[in-house]
């Protein structure tokens, strides 16, 4: 990782090893979120059972399902409009504490509920309050890392979703397997993300200037390089963001590729057992291929970007979205049945490697790249926010045409989105090389 200039006296080393203490408090702390978003997802199919021997159908338990999942996005879509640009103000670290602290209490509560609605009003509390974390980390990013790292660093703290959702996956599906039921799910979420509350009130700093070493350097292209002072009010944190063609163009590439992960995220345990014929657990363990692929995905991105140089990622975008759409047109034509089961995870492999590593771009790197250390976080939040606005269709809409039309039909439908999304990839690499060549950078 670049390291930047230091202050007089402020070595290298002292610098490097903060460094690697915020990226692993971070990296931990938003895995640890993750541990309290994959339950609910193990969880349905339990859950659709319990709620069948309360008498509702299996489709309409799972449309119910669905729609606190649908509750859930839209709150957490709120809650980048709302609480993430406070990170520009009141600074990242307490908006990181904030996502964790939230997700501990909400899953407790969850966990000791009985009944649809505490069910809902504990999800969306759980949503609403994780919001505000990754707009935290990534404040808390700009101010530790020059610009010429920011691939490769929010490549490692992009996959610690993916990782913390990969391992929350395996380790419920194994308490499945012994036999527990879905509340210790939750129990045990809401213990791995307060110890990972702990580890970031202790050991968290806001910024590399609270140790005595010089600011980070922000990317030449930001829309705030004009200035180095923070921005007067939120008119002035959103008026350059919201004039920018190429900032809206990764808003729409938030809100089509968000439909795809959330869905993928949502209704994988539930695929596989309907589909292949896995029992719950299993089910449970296998979904995790989805963010393990990923995580590979993004290291591999978040390293070539930075090799690529400023037009990189919209390279890579438009490579892997048009990929990606190929790999969910054959999966809309795999076949139910055991024997099949091989190709659907091959299948669920392949979308995950070349939509999520494109995907982490969005609200991470990009968002540094448009907001500098002045709006990474108003930046950030905008793009998850109108993201997580597509989200919302992944819960009860997608498993109404689940429901209706079989599980080919989604994932044709996936497909258009997919497809969508890479039209307007390319159109970003057209206004990055026009907005490099007036810039002469």
């Amino acid at each position: 990782m670049t390291t930047g200039l230091k202050l007089p006296g402020a070595p290298g080393r002292s610098l490097r090893l903060g460094q690697l203490r915020t990226l692993a408090v971070l990296f931990a702390g938003y895995a640890a979120c993750y541990y309290c978003r994959a339950d609910l997802s193990v969880a349905t199919p339990l859950l659709a059972d319990e709620l069948g021997r309360r008498g509702l159908t299996h489709g309409a338990a799972l449309e119910a399902l669905g729609a606190i999942s649908s509750f859930g996005v839209a709150a957490y879509a709120l809650g980048k409009f709302v609480l993430t640009g406070l990170a520009d103000f009141w600074g990242g670290r307490r908006n990181f504490l904030l996502g964790l602290g939230g997700a501990a209490v909400f899953t407790f509560l969850f966990a000791l509920s009985g009944a649809l609605p505490i069910f809902t009003l504990a999800w969306i509390g759980n949503r609403l309050t994780q919001a505000g974390g990754w707009a935290g980390l990534i404040k808390v990013s700009s101010r530790w890392f020059d610009y010429t790292s920011h691939g490769a660093v929010i490549g490692i703290l992009s996959i610690s979703y993916l990782v913390g959702d990969a391992l929350a996956r395996q380790q419920m599906g194994m308490l499945i397997g012994h036999g527990y039921g879905w509340r210790a799910l939750f129990v045990f979420a809401g213990l791995v993300v307060t110890a990972t509350f702990i580890a970031s009130l202790l050991w968290l700093r806001e910024s590399r200037t609270d140790e005595g070493h010089a600011p980070a350097t922000a990317n030449p292209l930001n829309l705030f390089a004009a200035t180095q002072t923070p921005p007067a009010g939120v008119r002035e944190l959103l008026r350059p963001l919201l004039r920018s063609g190429a900032f809206l163009l990764v808003c729409v590439l938030s809100f089509t590729c968000t439909v795809i992960r959330e869905t993928f995220n949502s209704w994988l345990p539930q695929y596989l057992h309907d589909q292949s014929g896995f029992d719950m657990g299993r089910a449970a363990s296998l979904s995790a291929i989805f963010p393990a692929a990923g995580a590979v995905s993004v290291l591999s991105v978040g390293w070539l970007s930075d090799r690529l140089g400023l037009h990189g990622r919209a390279l890579i975008m438009v490579t892997g979205l048009a990929v990606a759409t190929a790999a969910l047109l054959v999966m809309s034509g795999v076949q139910a049945g055991a024997s099949h089961a091989l190709f659907a995870v091959v299948s669920i492999a392949a979308v995950a490697f070349f939509l999520l590593g494109p995907y982490s771009y969005l609200g991470g790197a990009f968002a540094l790249d448009f907001g500098g250390k002045q709006a990474s976080a108003a930046s950030s939040g905008i793009i998850d926010g109108i993201g997580y606005l597509g989200g919302i269709l992944a819960g009860r809409a997608a498993a109404g045409v689940a429901a209706d039309w079989g599980w080919g039909a989604l994932f044709l439908a996936l497909a258009v989105f997919c497809a969508v999304a890479a039209i307007c990839a390319g159109a970003l690499c057209v206004l990055n090389f026009r907005a490099a060549r007036n810039r002469h950078v």
